[in-house]
């Protein structure tokens, strides 16, 4: 009987991981007219950068999201690179787990996006609801990839994959060092370190 080859997967978010999702959004809001407020870097919500309430960030980031921008990210620091190496040099395949929008022609242009950044390295691109939380969905990944890596930049969703099995990662932003979850790392070369002294 011989052993089947465990498969070398990680399981990303998207969003200020792999993708500079507040660069993209900062052009395309300015271009809309909506302005940051000081100290915008160290929040979280929509809402608090641009000084408005929750819920018109949230209705901005939906319409941002629905758009045609939302298909020509640039990607987040280093990411092309180690991502790239990750899968080319050492095998590793990537599901990407975004909670992006539940618009078809989003999530067309989401996989797009990464193809073109990361060639073949996305098997599969999971797309929830905008702003949506991952509990759900990670605990059932957890079932069939359990102890590999989860890389995300909410503490949140990080510690959610940690209740499911996974080894969390937490990519540092101004936003989330108040209450860091997992390995945290700044960038992608500490990542693919982390990942290949496993």
């Amino acid at each position: 009987m011989h052993m089947v080859k465990k498969e070398k997967i990680i399981l990303t978010d998207v969003d200020g991981v792999v993708l500079d999702w507040e660069e993209g959004f900062s052009v395309w809001a300015e271009h809309h007219g909506h302005t940051k407020v000081d100290g915008y870097q160290f929040m979280y919500s929509i809402g608090e950068r641009y000084g408005m309430s929750y819920q018109a960030g949230s209705n901005l980031v939906k319409v941002f999201n629905e758009s045609a921008a939302i298909g020509f990210l640039p990607p987040l620091r280093d990411a092309q690179y180690f991502v790239k190496k990750l899968s080319e040099q050492h095998g590793y395949k990537f599901i990407a787990v975004t909670s992006l929008s539940l618009d078809p022609y989003a999530k067309e242009l989401r996989t797009r996006n990464l193809n073109k950044l990361f060639g073949d390295a996305f098997v599969d691109v999971i797309c929830l609801d905008t702003g949506a939380d991952k509990d759900d969905i990670l605990a059932e990944l957890g079932t069939k990839y359990t102890n590999n890596f989860w890389i995300e930049d909410k503490p949140d969703n990080v510690q959610a994959g940690i209740n499911a099995g996974f080894k969390g990662i937490l990519v540092e932003h101004g936003h989330n060092m108040t209450e860091p979850k997992g390995y945290v790392v700044k960038n992608w070369q500490e990542i693919y370190n982390y990942i290949i002294n496993q």
